[in-house]
Order: C-alpha cells, then sequence, then structure tokens
C-alpha cells in the first residue's frame, strides 16, 4: 500500500507532470497525514483530505463569482476547519 505522501513523492522523482497545482498537492497531503495521526483509517483520510479540499476550493469559487459574502466565506472555512481537523 502506498501512501498519498509517497505517491506524491514517487510522481515527483519521475518528473511527471500533474494537472493538479503542487500547492493543492501538498495541502492535500498535509490534510491527509493529519487525519492519520488522529486515527483514521487511510482510505477515510484520502476522503477526508479531498473533501476539505474541494468544499473549500467550492467555497472560494462561490466568493469569487459574488454567489456568497465574505463573511459566509469566513464562517463556511471555519465550519469546515472545524469538522475535518479538530
Amino acid at each position: 500500500m502506498v501512501t498519498l505522501r509517497e505517491a506524491v513523492q514517487q510522481l515527483r522523482e519521475r518528473d511527471l507532470a500533474c494537472t493538479v497545482s503542487a500547492e493543492v498537492v501538498e495541502q492535500k497531503v498535509t490534510v491527509f497525514s493529519d487525519c492519520v495521526e488522529r486515527g483514521f483509517t487511510p482510505l477515510r483520510s484520502e476522503i477526508m483530505a479531498a473533501f476539505y479540499i474541494a468544499s473549500r476550493d467550492a467555497t472560494a469559487e462561490a466568493f469569487d463569482r459574488g454567489l456568497i459574502t465574505r463573511g459566509e466565506l469566513e464562517t463556511q472555512q471555519a465550519a469546515l476547519v472545524r469538522q475535518l481537523l479538530f
């Protein structure tokens, strides 16, 4: 079994192109690692990391498009952090 961090390292070693920015991958790896350290299984940690990044990005996009206010953006981001990281 390969962890997300190991998979990212393998991609870097082989210099393979990736359609996801390195920053997003690093953020996902960080959330994944935090979840594993909290005792979640690797599969659940992967799902939680993907959910966190997708939700965060969707909220930011909604704000950028004028669909939600800055206050709503901040409230949703804080709720997401509380839900997954604490």
